[in-house]
C-alpha cells in the first residue's frame, strides 16, 4: 500500500480475513463513530476518529485516549462515514477502503455507502468495499475490473443504472457487449472459474463478491 490508500473503519459487521488483511495492509486508517470497533482486531491505529459518537460507548472511547477525536454536531449534513472519507480526502487519499460498509443493522447507511462509492469512483477514485465475508467494487462508463477470485467463488453485477456494453469473463454465466436493463437480476450469483474480468461502456455498476461462499459450486 501506498500512503495514499486509506481505511474507512465504519460501523457495520466485519469479519477480519486473509484477504481483508491483505487489502488494507500499509494503509492509513480513519475512524467513523463505533467503527472504531474494528481497529483492534485489524491492527490499526487510527490516525482521526470522527463523528457525532452516538453510537461509542465510554468503554471504546477510554481504550483509544491517544486517538485524536474530532466531534460533529448529531444534526449534521452528512453521516460519520461520509466525514471520514472527506477526512481522508483532504489527507490526500486517491484509494478507499470502506471496511465494515456492507451489513450491519442500518441498511439505509449500507446502501448509502454503495452510492458514496460510485460517486467517488466517478471522480477518479479507487474504491472497495468489505465486510470481509464480502467485497463490493464499484464501477463506472469505459471501465474494467480485474479481480482475483478462487474457482468456484460467488459474485454478483448490481446494475444501479441500465448497463451498456457489459462483459465478463471467467465465469460461469460470461457475457460479451451485453445491455442489461435496469433493475434486471441476470447478473446476479454468478461463479468464478478464477479470477475474472469484468468490463463496462456505460452505466454504474458495483460487482460483490463472495471470495468464501463456494455454495453455487
Amino acid at each position: 500500500m501506498t500512503p495514499s490508500s486509506f481505511t474507512i473503519l465504519l460501523g457495520g459487521h466485519l469479519t477480519v480475513t486473509d484477504r481483508l488483511k491483505a487489502l488494507t495492509q500499509g494503509s492509513r486508517a480513519i475512524a467513523a463513530d463505533s467503527g472504531m470497533r474494528h481497529a483492534l482486531a485489524l491492527g490499526v491505529v487510527p490516525e482521526l476518529w470522527a463523528g457525532d459518537f452516538d453510537s461509542s460507548d465510554a468503554s471504546l472511547v477510554a481504550q483509544w485516549p491517544q486517538v485524536e477525536r474530532r466531534t460533529y454536531p448529531a444534526a449534521k449534513a452528512a453521516t460519520d462515514g461520509e466525514i471520514a472519507v472527506a477526512e481522508a480526502i483532504a489527507r490526500g487519499a486517491t484509494r478507499l477502503i470502506f471496511a465494515g460498509a456492507l451489513g450491519g443493522e442500518r441498511s439505509d447507511h449500507a446502501l448509502q455507502h454503495y452510492l458514496n462509492a460510485l460517486g467517488l469512483v466517478e471522480d477518479g477514485f479507487e474504491v472497495v468495499l468489505t465486510s470481509g465475508d464480502e467485497e463490493a467494487y464499484p464501477f463506472a462508463d469505459e471501465s474494467q475490473l480485474e479481480l482475483e477470485l478462487p474457482k468456484g467463488a460467488l459474485f454478483s453485477v448490481l446494475g444501479f443504472t441500465a448497463l451498456e456494453g457489459l462483459t465478463i469473463r471467467n465465469a460461469r454465466y460470461p457475457l460479451t457487449d451485453f445491455s442489461l436493463a435496469f433493475g434486471s437480476s441476470r447478473t446476479i450469483s454468478n461463479v468464478a472459474e478464477g479470477p475474472i474480468s469484468v468490463s463496462l461502456t456505460r452505466g454504474r455498476a458495483v460487482l460483490l463478491a463472495r471470495p468464501y461462499d463456494f455454495s453455487g459450486a
